[in-house]
């Protein structure tokens, strides 16, 4: 294992966004196992000490890896394009539309069901633009093309989060 490796190289995973979660979770347990700073006990304190920074690098990797908003995020800062999400605010119109469509929905949802159904909505075009990403990321290789869509799915996670509150506002 090497520090300066990539996470992809670290799991020894190929670089691209479509991966297999499964696969993640299991090399990261591997990688766990070979790292744990209780293998090193004999070998003294400053061989701990490298084995907890291996571990610590190995979760970093394991929470890039396994989030597809954060490995895209990644792709894209490894391909030259950084996501600059909170210098870089600018969002095509139709987006900002449709935005501004989805919190007022939300905002004037008198039902559990109502949420359900915005929900169902905002979970189909987070679908379609992972979808997205990777086409762009995996197919195409521009990870430049890609930045837009990843802000977009930053946007849709903090909504869905704000549908979550919604909803436990409703329900009590």
């Amino acid at each position: 294992m090497n520090l300066q490796s990539n996470d992809f190289e670290l799991f020894g995973l190929t670089q691209q966004f479509a991966q297999d979660r499964a696969a993640i979770d299991v090399r990261w347990k591997e990688l766990q196992r070979e790292a744990h700073p209780d293998k090193f006990a004999a070998q003294g304190a400053a061989a701990q000490r490298i084995a907890m920074q291996w571990s610590v690098r190995i979760n970093e990797a394991y929470k890039r890896l396994k989030d597809p908003l954060k490995r895209a995020a990644y792709l894209c800062e490894l391909g030259g394009a950084p996501i600059n999400a909170h210098s870089n605010t600018a969002m095509p119109t139709a987006f900002l539309m449709q935005q501004i469509e989805w919190r007022e929905a939300m905002d004037e949802a008198q039902s559990v069901a109502e949420l359900e159904t915005l929900t169902d909505e905002v979970n189909a075009a987070r679908r379609q633009l992972l979808q997205q990403c990777e086409d762009v990321l995996d197919a195409q290789h521009n990870p430049v093309q890609a930045v837009p869509t990843v802000r977009a799915l930053m946007f849709l996670d903090k909504f869905s989060q704000d549908l979550n509150q919604r909803f436990e506002a409703l329900e009590s």
